[in-house]
């Protein structure tokens, strides 16, 4: 994990170079809002907006490898760019310009995992929020890990209301009730929290 975070701490140091606005993710975030668990990649969101994705590919196209054919090609249909660090790490780029995604990048905050190694994260609202709208059975896992580790302490109005809004893209409204039901079982756990903030 200390090399992960290493890598992570370089791949920062390109992105704030360039004053880009961004924030990690994934499994990053979740080390330090959840429970943590091995990862062998890192995921962030660099905000490009609509339009201007090209400029940001090439830059990192030019500092990283890619790990496939055509990577600029695959980003521009899927809005994720796939790299490698010289580590061998994978790095997803989500190519934000959703208004949350702005919103989840002007909410992030440094964090300092290794002496050296202070990453830009999103909030574990935030986090909450992508997985649940990602909704595979791991992210279910975490977003259980992030309710026991911050005791319920979070702003539950703010993640409702940015998972109405991504579910409804999705056409997927279940999503909130999946995540009632986990808040719902966490309660059994840690006990009541409150759940109207």
């Amino acid at each position: 994990m200390k090399t992960l975070l290493r890598a992570g701490a370089a791949l920062e140091q390109v992105l704030a170079a360039h004053h880009w606005r961004y924030c990690f993710i994934g499994g990053i975030a979740n080390y330090r809002w959840g429970t943590p668990r091995l990862t062998n990649d890192l995921d962030l969101t660099l905000l490009t907006g609509f339009g201007e994705e090209a400029k940001y590919v090439d830059v990192l196209l030019q500092e990283f490898t890619s790990r496939i054919p055509d990577a600029a090609q695959f980003a521009a249909t899927n809005r994720v760019l796939l790299l490698r660090t010289p580590d061998g790490f994978g790095i997803d780029v989500a190519l934000g310009a959703m208004p949350f995604e702005e919103r989840s990048i002007e909410r992030a905050s440094m964090f300092e995992y290794l002496p050296g190694a202070t990453l830009r994260t999103c909030s574990a609202e935030d986090l909450i929020v992508h997985k649940a709208f990602a909704a595979r059975p791991q992210d279910w896992v975490d977003i259980e890990g992030v309710i026991f580790k911050q005791r319920g302490a979070l702003h539950w109005a703010q993640i409702r209301t940015e998972l109405t809004e991504l579910a409804a893209l999705k056409e997927e409204p279940e999503l909130l009730d999946q995540l009632e039901r986990i808040a719902d079982r966490a309660v059994s756990v840690i006990g009541p929290f409150n759940r109207d903030t």
